[in-house]
């Protein structure tokens, strides 16, 4: 248990500088890096993960069309920052996820949609 707190504290840190720093004009923190193979089966189960989670939170219903885009920053395992397509319904929308993908558990941190153009 104490390693999942520590891992959400140092990954939220490591949101917040990315956050800062994109503010500012200059890349996030050091370390992330974009995924080349978004249709790496190992990143979809991760873009599932997300949506599933966020669905048994928030008691909804969408279902992952693709993931459009995605960064990896390694921390205690990796922490995935993905915009996923999802179809709510016949309404696509998209969604920032960050899922943080330890050796035994993963953790949702943030799902929120996205305006405009990704």
């Amino acid at each position: 248990m104490r390693l999942l707190v520590l891992a959400a504290v140092a990954a939220t840190v490591l949101l917040l500088q990315g956050s800062a720093a994109r503010a500012a004009g200059r890349e996030g923190p050091s370390g992330w890096e974009p995924i080349k193979d978004l249709s790496d089966p190992h990143v979809r189960e991760i873009a599932e993960f997300a949506v599933n989670k966020h669905n048994d939170d928030a008691q909804t219903k969408l279902a992952l069309d693709k993931v459009v885009k995605g960064e990896t920053v390694g921390f205690l395992g990796t922490i995935y920052k993905l915009i996923v397509e999802v179809k709510d319904g016949a309404n696509p929308k998209s969604y920032e996820a960050v899922v943080w993908d330890g050796k035994l558990v993963r953790f949702l941190f943030l799902f929120k949609a996205v305006e405009g153009n990704v």
